[in-house]
């Protein structure tokens, strides 16, 4: 009964999951008109409109909190992931400029972060022990690291911005995994960070959740918020991470990797959580 009661419960907060990221999706098509209206935005108002869309964004991780551990076959995630691929590339195979292109690339950039938040629960799952996201973290940073300096990240970077720049021929196919978000008196929508960065802001704030530890920069756990139906009170330390990451490539016109910065500040958060924790305890 416990078993039946439990995925009757994910079924719905996945289905409450995929609603919310349809909505995210629509509120982004109405910014991004809104943006088209104003003339030489300044850089405060770029950074307005990303911290609007990522806290919204943020806000579709709190289902996943209340997620039961459910273990599916290998062919259950085989077939839905190769689903929703499928649908991400035929998005994006239309011309950039077909009239529907904003809308169809609203519903991809939130196609994107229903993938990368569902591997990133999956993920999440599988840390047993708190201290393991630290070699996990540190690996993850050097790979990126590594991969931006000696390996294929740079290629894609300044494949993507040359596109950018001057949209000529079809895109390159690293385009497929960029999450696009709207910034004001921009055309169309513009590459802000990839799947992966996504994935891993999800499978921080999911194993946080499930080992008693409180992201949450604005307060009370996601978890209780998330029981409690509360919206728009959710901040976790990952998503704040990516926000800092990105203005700083915006501001400073490079490209900077997002996952290394993501996972430095959330081992740092974590360090000094238990500093403080460990000094209180000896005040005790």
């Amino acid at each position: 009964m416990a078993e039946v009661i439990a995925l009757m419960t994910n079924r719905r907060l996945i289905l409450w999951l995929i609603a919310g990221h349809l909505l995210w999706s629509c509120s982004l098509l109405g910014l991004w008109a809104a943006g088209r209206l104003m003339v030489a935005p300044g850089l405060w108002w770029a950074a307005l409109f990303l911290a609007l869309q990522l806290f919204a964004a943020g806000q579709l991780i709190l289902p996943v909190l209340l997620l039961h551990p459910w273990y599916r076959s290998r062919l259950f995630y085989l077939f839905w992931g190769l689903l929703l691929a499928l649908s991400i590339w035929l998005i994006n195979q239309v011309p950039p400029g077909e009239a529907w292109s904003p809308l169809l690339t609203v519903i991809k950039s939130g196609l994107l972060l229903l993938v990368a938040t569902l591997t990133g629960t999956v993920l999440a799952r599988h840390i047993t022990r708190l201290w393991e996201i630290l070699p996990i973290g540190l690996v993850m940073t050097l790979a990126d690291l590594v991969s931006f300096f000696h390996g294929p990240t740079a290629g894609f970077a300044r494949e993507i911005e040359q596109y950018y720049r001057l949209p000529e021929g079809p895109a390159p196919l690293i385009d497929m995994v960029l999450v696009k978000l709207v910034f004001p008196g921009s055309v169309g929508l513009a590459p802000v960070f990839g799947i992966s960065d996504w994935i891993m802001v999800v499978f921080f704030a999911v194993v946080a959740r499930r080992h008693g530890v409180n992201d949450n920069l604005f307060g009370a756990p996601g978890e209780t918020l998330a029981r409690q139906g509360r919206i728009g009170g959710y901040l976790p330390v990952p998503v704040a991470a990516l926000f800092a990451g990105t203005v700083l490539a915006q501001a400073t016109g490079l490209f900077i990797p997002a996952l290394p910065l993501i996972a430095l500040i959330v081992l740092l958060w974590y360090a000094g959580r238990f500093l403080l924790l460990r000094r209180a305890g000896r005040e005790q």
